[in-house]
């Protein structure tokens, strides 16, 4: 079974403005660098359906949901800031709609056993999106969204979600925190923006706060330490990833020093997790990465060892 990529065109019409650093080109430039290393014509593409309402509710506020449908601008040109970084043009609220379903549906393939992974190629990012607050480029929280549609659906008892951006998964960790059925992993540069991270007291959340100049020698032994046998002792019945490329050295976002082979790394050791307790099956949405060459060179290298080619 080859990877099902899961993307829309209708995730090109989110703009925030001029100099804007979250931009449609960055899905371009995975793709273009797809098509140039010859890893396209492994993967079966899929175009996302919308989210609806009902699978949305599942981890957010009816009244926040409503308000993000009531923002979304109708004309062009026009733009609605929900945060100091966070606006909504004419296209947003397909695109952000397209986003939390690719997760749904990359679920249903993997669960289905269509494909044994899954990678969405989308945007607007989710992992900053708190059950009743948009922030950080975010609007829907699509990995968490995956993740429930994964409990309730299929009747999951466990359900990883491993957070490797260089900003830490605020948002995911507000939805789940608490919930034994999901174990979630966040790796982070602190102090950073959000500025959350370092005092959870969840027992289902392992967050792992990183200074800045972490290299992959320290993000690795980070990830040994903390993470992963406290993944192999859940045992998941799924895997999902937060997949942000930000912190990438050539990435000016943030101040890790990561590399290409660093994420072909951490997605070895989660493919292989689910090989051993999930049946192989894994899914990951694109969160950060906003140097495109650095993004592409890295999102590129994670979808082969996503197919296992690495």
């Amino acid at each position: 079974m080859n990877l099902a990529y899961i993307s829309h065109h209708d995730c090109q019409d989110h703009q925030m403005g001029a100099h804007h650093v979250e931009v449609p080109e960055r899905l371009h430039a995975i793709r273009d660098r797809m098509i140039a290393s010859g890893i396209e014509m492994l993967v079966t593409h899929y175009d996302a359906p919308k989210a609806s309402r009902e699978q949305l509710l599942r981890v957010h506020d009816a009244e926040y949901v409503e308000s993000i449908f009531q923002a979304a601008p109708s004309a062009p040109d026009l733009l609605a800031w929900i945060d100091g970084d966070t606006a909504m043009c004419d296209g947003t609220l397909n695109a952000a709609l397209r986003s939390a379903g690719a997760a749904i549906m990359a679920v249903d393939l993997v669960m289905s056993d269509q494909h044994h992974a899954a990678f969405c190629a989308v945007r607007p990012p989710g992992h900053h999106a708190e059950r009743h607050r948009a922030m950080g480029f975010c609007f829907f929280n699509n990995v968490a969204i995956g993740a429930y549609h994964a409990i309730h659906h299929y009747g999951l008892e466990r359900v990883a979600i491993v957070d490797f951006d260089v900003h830490h998964g605020n948002g995911t960790e507000d939805i789940v925190a608490g919930d034994e059925r999901i174990l979630f992993c966040s790796s982070f540069q602190h102090p950073f923006y959000p500025g959350t991270g370092a005092n959870s007291q969840a027992v289902n959340v392992v967050d792992v706060p990183l200074p800045a100049g972490t290299d992959g020698e320290a993000f690795r032994a980070a990830v040994e330490s903390k993470w992963l046998a406290r993944l192999e002792a859940f045992q998941p019945q799924l895997v999902l990833i937060s997949a942000g490329f930000d912190g990438h050295l050539e990435d000016d976002m943030a101040n890790f020093n990561l590399r290409e082979a660093d994420y072909a790394w951490i997605t070895r050791q989660l493919h292989d997790l689910a090989k051993r307790h999930a049946r192989e099956r894994i899914v990951s949405c694109l969160e950060g990465g906003y140097n495109l060459s650095a993004l592409g060179r890295s999102a590129v290298i994670h979808v082969d060892e996503l197919i296992g080619h690495g």
